[in-house]
């Protein structure tokens, strides 16, 4: 685990929120670093827990941030807190609107077909002097990465948002990012292209501030369920971490 970062059940996170994630992205872009970011919730560590090439790329790379409640409750039940929340969705917001105030190149990649284009349209609307080099929904799939990394390359983008869905994205950019070049922000950003091409809609804000965004997909989307079965076990885990460690800590 990188130095430094707060240990949830095995996955470091960097002692970020929102904006400060967002700065050092800045930061390390106005340097010319590379920034490979990871929005990781608790689905992403369960699966961490027993993938170690996903672990391995969450220990790689350059920003790892909690994008739900659950990782930033988590933290502080284990005694290692974390600042707060930094959704993709709101830190995708963060950096585009930077990225168009310094004049970045930005390409969208991934979600159905149309979406990425989509999205794109709306950002021009919202931005409009944001530079979208390029959005097309390509393909996570190992065997079409000469042709996906060829369309992104010949864009030329310094900032790639790539949407295929955790861990497809996170284990796309591992393969990839090196193959790109000219792009210094690579970022996992999930269903944001959706909401961005309105194809789903935005939480409403009260459902943010209590951190429910979870619930709120799940009711509009009952197929999610499965996916959703990992947070019981999370939780669990980390109620028997929290109980190991402060048994540890007792003096004997």
């Amino acid at each position: 685990m990188a130095a430094g970062r707060a240990d949830v059940l095995g996955v470091g996170f960097d002692r970020v929120g929102l904006r400060a994630a967002a700065d050092a992205i800045a930061e390390r872009l106005a340097r010319g670093e590379r920034a490979f970011v990871i929005t990781a919730n608790p689905e992403f560590i369960m699966l961490a827990r027993r993938d170690e090439e996903l672990a391995g790329i969450a220990h790689g790379a350059d920003l790892v941030v909690p994008d739900g409640t659950g990782v930033v409750l988590a933290a502080r039940l284990l005694g290692d807190p974390l600042p707060g929340r930094a959704p993709g969705r709101m830190l995708a917001d963060l950096v585009l609107a930077r990225a168009a105030r310094d004049g970045r190149a930005v390409f969208l990649l991934g979600g159905a077909p149309g979406i990425a284009e989509r999205a794109a349209d709306a950002l021009r609307a919202r931005h409009p002097s944001l530079r979208i080099v390029g959005a097309g929904s390509g393909s996570p799939e190992p065997s079409r990465d000469a042709e996906t990394v060829a369309s992104v390359a010949a864009a030329a983008p310094e900032i790639l948002l790539v949407a295929y869905g955790m861990p497809a994205q996170e284990r796309w950019l591992a393969r990839n990012l090196a193959r790109l070049p000219t792009v210094r922000v690579a970022i996992g950003v999930g269903g944001t292209l959706d909401y961005l091409a309105g194809a789903v809609p935005t939480p409403p804000r009260l459902v943010h501030a209590f951190g429910l965004e979870w619930l709120w997909r799940l009711a509009r989307d009952p197929r999610r369920w499965r996916r959703q079965r990992a947070l019981p076990a999370f939780a669990l885990l980390c109620v028997r971490a929290r109980f190991a460690r402060h048994r540890t800590d007792q003096p004997r």
